[in-house]
């Protein structure tokens, strides 16, 4: 865990470096573009309610990942699973008319359903024929995105051809006494829902026998058949969790930060997650700690371009530089490993 987190802040640190190198190449200052991209996200209730509205979806979409990665799966699909359940909680909310107190439970537990389905089938694909999931998943990005692009101006249509109606306050994960106190945020209870996960996973994979199951079958799966443990069925039961989180995702987005549900495009959430769970190191409390880090970014990066007029694009240069940091940090271990072999060298020549 110490050498996850070092190999995490070493992402950070050489992400915001190369970052204030590209400002000084553009003949901007660093100090400043830096100083507002963080106070943009948290310099007052709003802006602090506001990054954690935007780091919510991304905690779920990040577990997603990142669980699939310890239980030896690289789910790619959480865009379209986080899209499936986005849609089934529009659908739920647009068409039931339920108290808030039943609606949203019923929202929330439909889009879970919505997220596993969508992840079952590459599950059982990879399972029964040894499909690779990097492929099925992929292609059940593109299914969900025209099943999206077809249903929602089909029987959902708003004002305009290429959004839902409006989310009606009833169906909405946004309430006023939560976004009151975050001076009228965007914050809405999708965070107490991505946190619940959080303590969930990290339980399931650190302290149940069926963590231990799912760990055993990514680790070896040939060793975990031998020792009697039913692969296939683990496999399947790994990705419809991973799909569970990723649909979860999308209900917090679609009916908590957003007020409508929009068709032409893959919800960026689920590419992001796989950034949250890289720099994490796959630990699901690192993904809190990385999601909440991007939605500082994510919310500071607009601040920045109107206080400096650096553009927000170096905003997103500097996360896919840390992303790339994060993606090698194999060698950033291999340097920690060698110091610390040098230390223990040099000790033992005194």
């Amino acid at each position: 865990m110490r050498k996850e987190l070092l190999v995490g802040l070493s992402a950070v640190i050489l992400g915001l470096a190369a970052g204030a190198l590209l400002m000084l190449c553009t003949g901007n200052d660093p100090l400043a573009g830096y100083t507002f991209l963080f106070a943009g996200g948290l310099m007052n209730l709003e802006r602090v309610g506001n990054t954690l509205a935007m780091a919510t979806p991304l905690i779920l979409t990040g577990l997603s990942v990142a669980f699939a990665f310890r239980t030896g799966l690289f789910n790619i699909g959480a865009a379209g699973q986080a899209l499936m359940g986005g849609l089934i909680a529009t659908a739920l909310g647009l068409s039931l008319a339920l108290p808030k107190g039943l609606l949203l439970p019923v929202i929330l537990v439909g889009s879970a359903v919505g997220g596993a389905l969508w992840a079952w089938l590459p599950g059982l694909l990879k399972a029964r024929f040894n499909v690779h999931e990097v492929v099925s998943t992929i292609m059940m990005n593109w299914i969900a995105y025209w099943l999206t692009y077809y249903i929602v101006p089909a029987f959902f249509k708003g004002s305009f051809e290429t959004e839902s109606k409006m989310i009606p306050e009833a169906a909405s994960l946004k309430i006023p006494p939560l976004s009151d106190l975050f001076s009228g945020s965007y914050i809405n209870l999708g965070i107490f829902v991505s946190l619940a996960a959080v303590v969930v996973i990290s339980v399931i994979l650190n302290r149940t026998v069926l963590g231990y199951r799912l760990k055993a079958v990514g680790y070896n799966r040939f060793a975990a058949e031998y020792a009697g443990i039913n692969v296939n069925r683990h496999i399947v039961a790994s990705m419809s969790i991973a799909g569970a989180l990723a649909g979860l995702a999308g209900a917090t987005f679609y009916v908590g930060y957003a007020t409508s549900m929009q068709i032409g495009v893959l919800p960026s959430i689920g590419i992001d997650g796989i950034a949250v769970a890289l720099l994490a190191s796959n630990s699901p409390l690192g993904v809190l700690g990385s999601a909440l880090f991007f939605g500082i970014l994510q919310s500071g990066k607009g601040f920045m371009n109107a206080m400096t007029q650096i553009p927000p694009e170096i905003g997103d240069t500097i996360i896919a530089t840390i992303i790339y940091f994060a993606a090698t940090s194999v060698l950033i271990e291999k340097w920690f490993d060698r110091i610390a072999k040098h230390r223990r060298e040099g000790k033992n020549h005194a």
